[in-house]
């Protein structure tokens, strides 16, 4: 089976990574892929949102499987495309249609779907231009925190917490009048704050059934102790301690059933991941967002702890026959650490070398995202540059064995967090 794997990140070489294992992968291309997925298959050099290029690999590599590793290509509907190609009938697609990945393309859209099925979430209203003044007016009375989110995507930058009402106020004109995100926020929507711990549950559905992935708690603060900028993950943890058999009870029937069933009743062409952001509140699991792929850097410790052939699983997906799948997952916990490049989340610089790369450790993977290779050098290419994922009898044994690689690999101004999965690693 020739498999086309779209995007570039250290999700994609995590997937890249699964999918080159299977029996049934017969070719694997990834576009663009990075220095890393070029170690699993071939990259190829166009991008994941370039449909003509994306449709003429199809035909030129006769491609059987293709997996839809960002939003951005489903959002803007890159399913719908493929299969309105006569060419391609027999195509198969890992990713929702573009109406159904308005789950995560737009918030105002995913918070109606939730109410509409019952599922729980924040309390919310949604404005636009046209209603600003009624807006301030709600914000200036709102309990505070305060959540205030851009509708469309924005690059993970879209989410503010205000704690005082001037500061909602001011985020709110600049989203609105001042083109802050963009069209992302040219609607806002204004949330309740809710207080908890997140974690992360992925499914995988046909549009009826579905099953679970391990779980996982990524970390999205620059700074330790949970400090500092939101970045898109420094780190991620499976699984995660305080989702136990009682709780996660809940999180499948209040929430991950009443979405599938959802899918189904709304007619939305659904086939590939449903990433659920989850937060529990005194026990309760509540719905902060949904994603209609996997998490990054959360897919770097999913796939280590999935112990299916994922191809199988995919062609199970796209043939409606996920029912007859029953999921293995590797009783080891997996830990993620990013490095990331000095200055991150802001500014920072690009093409420095990295050293050290080929370092290896039983037990231990390293998963490229920002690198790039130039005459037989690998360097920087991105604010998140690799990640390495350890499995070990323990979560606290799995950060230390990630951390103890990071003594052989280098570059210059290298950051990462020492204390990813601090609350579960005391001793």
């Amino acid at each position: 089976m020739n498999i086309l794997l779209l995007g570039s990140g250290g999700r994609e070489h995590a997937l890249a990574w699964k999918l080159s294992q299977s029996p049934l992968c017969s070719a694997l291309y990834i576009a663009p892929g990075n220095t890393g997925t070029a170690i699993c298959g071939t990259n190829l050099s166009f991008s994941a949102t370039d449909f003509a290029a994306v449709t003429d690999c199809c035909k030129e590599k006769k491609i059987d499987l293709v997996v839809v590793g960002p939003e951005d290509p489903l959002v803007k509907g890159i399913t719908d495309h493929l299969r309105g190609i006569k060419d391609l009938g027999g195509l198969m697609i890992i990713g929702p249609s573009a109406e159904a990945a308005q789950l995560e393309g737009s918030k105002a859209y995913a918070k109606k779907f939730m109410a509409l099925h019952n599922i729980p979430t924040a309390a919310y209203r949604e404005f636009t231009a046209a209603d600003f003044d009624e807006g301030i007016k709600y914000l200036r009375t709102h309990q505070l925190p305060v959540v205030l989110k851009a509708d469309g995507l924005a690059a993970g930058k879209g989410v503010i917490i205000c704690e005082d009402h001037e500061q909602a106020v001011t985020e709110f004109t600049q989203m609105l009048k001042g083109s802050k995100f963009g069209e992302a926020g040219s609607k806002v929507v204004v949330e309740e704050f809710l207080s908890g711990i997140e974690l992360s549950v992925f499914a995988l559905t046909d549009g009826k059934d579905y099953v679970l992935l391990p779980e996982a708690k990524d970390y999205k603060r620059i700074g330790e102790g949970d400090t500092g900028l939101n970045t898109g993950g420094m780190g991620a943890i499976s699984p995660v301690p305080f989702a136990d058999e009682a709780f996660m009870k809940k999180v499948k029937e209040r929430i991950v059933e009443p979405t599938i069933k959802g899918l189904e009743q709304d007619q939305l062409d659904y086939k590939g991941f449903v990433f659920f952001g989850l937060i529990k509140v005194n026990g309760d699991p509540f719905v902060i967002e949904y994603n209609c792929r996997m998490g990054d850097p959360e897919t770097e410790v999913v796939m280590p702890r999935l112990e299916n052939d994922l191809v199988e699983l995919f062609i199970a997906t796209a043939k409606g026959k996920l029912k007859e799948q029953k999921i293995r997952i590797s009783p080891s916990a997996a830990a993620t650490i990013v490095a990331v490049s000095g200055g991150y989340p802001n500014d920072f610089r690009k093409g420095l070398a990295i050293k050290g790369l080929d370092a290896q450790q039983e037990n231990t993977l390293v998963f490229h995202a920002g690198t790039k290779e130039v005459d037989g050098q690998i360097l920087t290419n991105g604010g998140r540059v690799f990640c390495v994922t350890s499995l070990a009898p323990g979560i606290q044994q799995a950060v230390l064995a990630s951390g103890k690689l990071f003594e052989k690999i280098h570059f210059e101004d290298m950051y990462y967090r020492k204390d990813i999965g601090y609350e579960f690693t005391h001793s």
